[in-house]
């Protein structure tokens, strides 16, 4: 929780988050993933200053778990000094204990967004799903969070001002922006009517940016003419396996030409590979997108 400090900004993460989308549509796949197409919407995680703090906190909790499915899932909500912005134990269960951050005592309408973080934790717990290291596997978490429906929240906890800052989970603004774009383009879902937050917007616009240009890549027909005319030279001298700031990769068929290319599904980030012959339709089998390329 960045609280009155200096905010990250950008894209430093992009890869791990990638890779969470992958896993989440491997772990759960197309369709459990489906059945997430309705956000949490904020007035089933609404807390204003005249709810009690347990009782609130508690309903708040329950809601989240009814929006993941863990309908055996019992939270036990309290507060206290940390670092962090809140904490949960990974037991067997049914009964999960999480401790949030005394400063969400006088900032309520953030419980919603530390919530949600703490209860995917179980859910992907329950899961078996899991990142080596804690950054990556808090990026997960992050990543999980906000594409199945609740880490619009966590975006439109981000604030800052000349004066102040307040900023939840371990992705950038930009990245949350960037998951809750590629939710959306998936969904037809515009979370941006739920912010509060007029840096959550701006962030979402720039996610949203970046998201657009994973569906721009070559060989996909929509990319660029810059793209494209780069495409066709690497394929005139192909060059085996991935290279840096280049999303394709040729497979040569050992007499100069090629055979193959593979590039990331814009939508799941598996790969995905095609015969080099000039139109083709491919369907990403992880998450059923139909591509159009021209390779």
């Amino acid at each position: 929780m960045a609280n009155d400090g200096p905010v990250e900004h950008g894209y430093p993460h992009l890869e791990t988050v990638r890779a969470a989308v992958t896993a989440l549509y491997k772990r759960l796949s197309y369709d459990t993933i489906q059945t997430f197409g309705t956000s949490v919407v904020p007035a089933d995680v609404a807390f204003s200053d005249s709810d009690d703090l347990y009782l609130g906190a508690q309903r708040v909790a329950r809601e989240l778990v009814r929006h993941y499915r863990l309908p055996d899932a019992r939270f036990v909500v309290s507060f206290r000094e940390m670092t962090h912005a809140a904490n949960v134990e990974l037991t067997a269960g049914p009964e999960y204990f999480v401790e949030l951050n005394d400063r969400f005592r006088t900032h309520r309408r953030d419980i919603g967004a530390a919530l949600a973080h703490e209860v995917m934790h179980v859910y992907l717990h329950r899961l078996g799903l899991s990142f080596p290291g804690v950054r990556d596997n808090e990026i997960l978490t992050d990543t999980a969070t906000t594409y199945l429906g609740a880490g619009w929240l966590l975006l439109d906890a981000y604030r800052e001002d000349s004066a102040s800052s307040q900023k939840l989970g371990y992705l950038t603004p930009e990245e949350f922006g960037y998951v809750l774009a590629k939710r959306a383009l998936v969904f037809g879902e515009d979370p941006s009517v739920w912010f509060t937050s007029p840096q959550a917007y701006t962030a979402y616009v720039k996610g949203m940016e970046r998201a657009r240009q994973d569906e721009q890549q070559p060989p996909l027909t929509a990319a660029g003419w810059a793209g494209r005319r780069r495409y066709a030279r690497d394929r005139r001298h192909p060059v085996p396996g991935p290279r840096p700031g280049v999303p394709y990769a040729f497979t040569p068929d050992g007499g100069g030409g090629v055979v193959r290319v593979s590039f990331p599904c814009p939508t799941c980030h598996q790969r995905i590979r095609v015969p080099v012959r000039g139109r083709v339709r491919a369907r990403c089998a992880l998450c059923r997108t139909v591509l159009e390329c021209d390779t």
